[in-house]
């Protein structure tokens, strides 16, 4: 199941990207501007086939978005058909189409996991109290302390605990099977705790589901002295070493669109928080460099890093995701579609919102750049966004693997 859940992240992950190019296509057509070229991906080229419209469908190879490629897309361009010849206005609706495209289906992605079940991934997320109700709650492995009983055992992230029961309970008699599969149950991480924290130091069955099969797996607990002494270091302990994560599940009725909207408002924000963080890391980062401060340049790299992620992290995403449920895909869908609509609605060359606002302002002033500075322009623009997507990737790598 979890390989099925997986493949249709990656397939709707893909289909964000024929939205956003799809709306611009639309829009260009709407307006009178010839579309020559529809891609999926970027350049070098994988797949194309010219179609009966006269425009070409290609698949590339590097996946940093999508592109549709317009007829005279200089803006000193004038001939029929062509980008440089639409109206601002013309212009305005092209480039924005694929930022409104995405946001669309985050809206409506939202909506419909308010309706069947809305993962609970931040504190205090937005949600109408009065119809809210949660459905279920499981307690999920985060981080795993290497060396840690949770490690010997062999327990992974993402797996989902039951129960915790002694080993003495579980020898006691012919209820062996029934004791493992019910044991100290688990709902919830303060319940997690309590039971760690009562069987301490003992021998015990961890009952847990990994990838929707049940096992339960015997090991020690750390003791109560050995706890308390760690949490007077730099290197704090648990009694079983995991971190947990309280998965939660929340539906609503009436007020489905408003959660939706709420939600769009609410990661809006916190994307722009994170740009945020991850602008003054690269600061740190440049000043540590500059002053030889080794310190100031790992805490830089590191609250950048924390921030961003690409194609690798992404698929790990998903394949995490893919082990949780079919609700916490559609959230990360719909949160790649936000983040998509904002990173291109951002003045940032070669983006559509970088390639708007420059239209804007060369407009405004009333001087149109020469076809050799806009393509220097968006050149530029095009080579930063592949040097921070191959960093972003090593940096991935690194994290993941």
């Amino acid at each position: 199941m979890s390989v099925i859940l997986l493949v249709i992240g990656v397939i709707l992950f893909i289909g964000l990207v024929v939205i956003h190019e799809f709306g611009h296509f639309i829009m260009a057509r709407r307006n009178g501007v010839t579309v020559e070229e529809f891609g999926i991906f970027f350049p070098p080229r994988l797949y194309k086939r010219k179609t009966k419209g006269g425009w070409i469908f290609s698949i590339n190879l590097l996946p940093l978005g999508g592109f549709v490629r317009l007829k005279g897309e200089h803006d000193s361009d004038t001939g029929k058909g062509t980008f440089g010849a639409a109206s601002v206005w013309a212009k305005t609706k092209i480039m924005g189409a694929g930022v409104v495209m995405n946001l669309v289906v985050a809206v409506a992605l939202f909506t419909i996991l308010a309706i069947i079940g809305m993962p609970q991934l931040v504190p205090n997320q937005f949600t109408i109290k009065g119809d809210t109700t949660v459905t279920s709650s499981k307690v999920l492995i985060g981080y795993i302390e290497p060396n840690s009983p949770a490690s010997k055992a062999g327990l992974k992230s993402t797996d989902r605990m039951v129960s915790i029961t002694s080993k003495s309970a579980c020898d006691s008699g012919s209820t062996c099977t029934e004791q493992i599969g019910l044991g100290q149950r688990i709902s919830n991480a303060d319940e997690l705790v309590s039971a760690t924290k009562k069987f301490a130091g003992q021998t015990v069955y961890v009952n847990y589901y990994h990838d929707g099969t049940f096992h339960s797996v015997r090991t020690t607990l750390r003791d109560a002295k050995t706890v308390t002494d760690s949490r007077k270091t730099d290197n704090p302990k648990g009694y079983l070493g995991v971190a947990p994560n309280e998965y939660k599940l929340q539906r609503s009725t009436w007020s489905a669109p408003i959660v939706a909207v709420g939600l769009t408002g609410q990661f809006t924000a916190l994307t722009f928080q994170g740009l945020g963080h991850a602008v003054a890391g690269v600061g740190s980062i440049l000043a540590g460099a500059a002053t030889g401060n080794s310190d100031a340049r790992q805490n830089g790299q590191t609250a950048a890093s924390e921030q961003v992620s690409g194609p690798v992290g992404v698929f790990v995403i998903l394949q995490d995701g893919s082990l949780i449920g079919y609700q916490f895909i559609l959230f990360i869908i719909g949160i790649i579609s936000l983040t998509l609509a904002i990173m291109n609605i951002l003045p940032i060359p070669a983006l559509d919102g970088g390639r708007l606002w420059l239209t804007i302002f060369t407009r405004g002033i009333g001087k149109p750049l020469s076809p050799k500075r806009e393509e220097q322009i968006n050149a530029s623009g095009f080579l930063f966004l592949i040097g921070l997507m191959i960093l972003i990737t090593v940096v991935d790598v690194r994290r993941f693997f």
